[in-house]
């Protein structure tokens, strides 16, 4: 069922209105169930998480008699961001993910913020799916906060990412859904894969295998016992101080000498800064550890002090 959660009247006699779809199991009368929130399109240039909606949708309606619980799925909590292209809401020049968890009296961001965070309340867990921007892919990834690690780790162990990222404290922004509803009591996992503004089907595919794996154990979603049960994979676990970030050291064009994130040994070649005008490499960069490579630079041009990979220095 297809509802509304914020609705915010614009110039012009139009309005941003923000929907959810709400899947319930069969013959639901109100009673007492698990429930899951799947949240995506703060960052209206992230588009994986439009694939994983459509996706997660069909095969919970293909196959209702398995839902258990309440399934919450909010596609485009940035409509305006996703019509336009725009990482930020377009109109103010503001990364929403920077406005949680909100006030139903402030400015619009605000209030649109609030009104999604007050909807998501009462979930038993709550996923916020991100891609990267233009600028750099990420292989298939959960990230949390150390504040909250104990709590969570055991779930993001259940959603088939090739690594688990632990943050520290300090380095976290509390103005993030993730940490905003995380505080209010709802425990939240943020999703990151992909690049900004593509749709990489693969990845989005190990994700949704992981949603109804995670699903599955929060007494959502049923898998009989005929079927095979979800194999999830084993994710690499890193905190912050393990991650090796390769950046530019001087301004140039960036051509990788690896076609994907995986793993790498110390002194393989990432890539080479080139400087076209005069044919010469300005920067040659090597894996400074055996390890893997999670980020990797997908946009070719780089200014002094870009990000060109980020390296978990774990041996493999």
């Amino acid at each position: 069922m297809i509802e509304e959660v914020v609705s915010i009247e614009l110039p012009v006699h139009e309005r941003m209105v923000i929907k959810k779809n709400r899947l319930t199991p069969k013959d639901y009368a109100g009673e007492p169930v698990p429930r899951i929130s799947i949240v995506t399109g703060i960052h209206g240039d992230e588009l994986d998480g439009q694939y994983v909606c459509y996706e997660v949708i069909r095969r919970v309606n293909n196959n209702l008699e398995r839902l258990k619980g309440i399934i919450d799925i909010y596609p485009d909590v940035n409509p305006l961001g996703i019509d336009t292209g725009s990482r930020g809401i377009p109109m103010f020049e503001l990364d929403m993910n920077r406005v949680f968890p909100g006030d139903n009296n402030g400015a619009v961001a605000e209030s649109v913020a609030a009104g999604i965070v007050n909807d998501i309340i009462g979930s038993d867990f709550c996923l916020d799916i991100h891609s990267s921007n233009i600028f750099v892919r990420e292989m298939p990834q959960v990230r949390l906060n150390e504040e909250n690690a104990e709590r969570l780790l055991p779930f993001a162990k259940m959603l088939n990412a090739d690594f688990v990222w632990i943050f520290s404290s300090i380095t976290v922004l509390d103005a993030t859904l993730a940490y905003s509803l995380n505080h209010l009591g709802v425990p939240t996992l943020v999703a990151e894969m992909g690049v900004g503004n593509r749709i990489n089907r693969e990845y989005s595919q190990q994700l949704i295998d992981g949603i109804f794996n995670l699903m599955s154990n929060l007494g959502i979603w049923e898998i009989p016992e005929a079927d095979n049960k979800i194999a999830v994979r084993e994710p690499i676990i890193s905190t912050e101080g393990e991650v090796n970030f390769l950046t530019a050291k001087e301004s140039g064009i960036f051509v990788p000498s690896i076609n994907s994130c995986g793993n790498i040994h110390m002194g393989d070649a990432i890539g080479d800064i080139i400087e076209p005008i005069d044919g010469r490499i300005i920067q040659h960069i090597e894996s400074p550890v055996d390890g893997i490579v999670f980020t990797l630079r997908e946009n070719p041009v780089v200014y002094k002090g870009a990000l060109l990979a980020r390296v978990h220095g774990g041996r493999v």
